[in-house]
């Protein structure tokens, strides 16, 4: 007798429980003249990889058109884009979101790549890999990277008071250190102070004579430079005292001028330092434990174990460079103005005894810890332990 086979009937699943509609997943290398474009529905797929000229949105949107039509998307379908952290900043992200387009900032530094000594690396590689690791990160594996926390456009820029005026300082570095080593190399040592000018045109060299005409000029207009970025400080001083001390703040300002106030009422923390762990930390970043808190400015150790082999590997130092230098020179002054509290004497008790370079790698543990309770005290904790407040605290 012949074999049937009994058919099955499944029930219906029910619409609730249906996959969602097809997600278009794009990755933008950006370029300073051509961006690219790669364009996938899935890891099985593809990338469609396309190339625009740098900033154009209205290339952009013709390309996310003719890629749901080429994946067979609906037209109003869901997009998820990415690109890395780098030059162009953060005004891509808002463009993208504006448009409807779910995006997300990658930290560069934190993309896996091959460990070969010699790796093929182009601009279309580069987007085929970011689309490639963009679903991994949505489907839920975690460590594919670290996503970059966009501030808003108001906290971006109260960035801009603080970090005109390091760039001041660099460039107001440069330039003594300029005009002091042209004057080494005719044996001059000069301590550039009061009227300069003056003093160049009666210093003499080595041998007597009085410096070259043109070497003398130029020291001239070198020290207007160092004279007209000292002008400029001052003013950038003035505006940031003036909003600190302002009876009642702006409301784009209200926030990091709080903080800046309970900040400066400790000992050793001046309105610079406050001003700037408040626009560039504690006014937009919503950490949420110390270690967060840490990491933010690279001092976070990175153990290596494998096997039976176990060493640390030092600091992470992601982040801001001048931002971390800060907060370690903090921590001197505080060891300075702060010398009976809790910190002060646990690196004391810790490394005190030790040898410069022990003193040196405690300095770092102090930054780290003080950072950190600063940031318990700015949030609204209390006071770290043995800490003192200012006599005269700031309006």
């Amino acid at each position: 007798m012949p074999t049937t086979t009994r058919q099955v009937r499944r029930p219906a699943v029910p619409q609730s429980t249906l996959a969602p509609a097809p997600t278009l997943y794009v990755a933008l290398d950006l370029g300073q003249r051509y961006w690219t474009l790669a364009f996938t529905i899935g890891r099985a797929q593809r990338p469609r990889v396309r190339t625009i000229p740098a900033g154009a949105l209205d290339r952009l949107t013709t390309e996310l058109t003719a890629a749901r039509r080429r994946f067979g998307l609906p037209a109003t379908g869901p997009v998820c884009s990415c690109y890395e952290a780098g030059r162009d900043g953060f005004w891509v992200h808002r463009a993208l979101r504006a448009a409807g387009v779910a995006n997300v900032v990658v930290d560069a530094a934190s993309i896996e790549v091959p460990r070969r000594a010699r790796r093929a690396k182009t601009d279309r590689l580069d987007a085929r890999k970011l689309v490639t690791m963009l679903v991994r990160h949505l489907e839920g594996e975690r460590g594919v990277w670290h996503v970059v926390h966009v501030p808003s456009e108001a906290d971006e820029d109260h960035r801009h008071l603080e970090r005109e005026r390091q760039t001041l300082v660099a460039d107001h570095t440069g330039l003594v250190n300029r005009i002091q080593g042209l004057l080494a190399t005719q044996g001059v040592t000069l301590a550039l102070r009061g009227d300069v000018p003056a003093q160049l045109a009666a210093v003499r060299r080595w041998d007597g004579t009085p410096l070259p005409a043109e070497l003398r000029a130029r020291l001239e207009r070198e020290w207007a430079r160092v004279e007209r970025l000292r002008s400029a400080l001052r003013a950038l001083g003035t505006e940031r005292h003036r909003r600190v001390t302002a009876p009642t703040a702006a409301p784009a300002d209200a926030t990091v001028v709080r903080l800046t106030r309970r900040l400066s009422r400790l000992g050793a923390v001046g309105e610079t330092t406050a001003w700037l762990l408040a626009t560039e930390l504690f006014s937009w970043r919503a950490f949420r434990n110390r270690r967060e808190v840490g990491g933010f400015v690279g001092l976070t150790p990175t153990p290596f174990q494998s096997g039976e082999s176990v060493r640390e590997q030092g600091l992470t130092r992601n982040g801001s460079v001048e931002l971390r230098a800060r907060v370690i020179e903090l921590a001197w002054s505080w060891l300075r103005y702060q010398p009976g509290s809790a910190l002060s004497r646990w690196y004391r008790r810790t490394y005190g005894g030790g040898t410069a370079r022990l003193r040196r790698i405690g300095i770092v543990a102090l930054a780290r810890r003080l950072l950190i309770a600063l940031w318990r005290y700015a949030m609204g904790g209390d006071l770290p332990a043995g800490a003192r407040i200012k006599a005269v605290a700031v309006a």
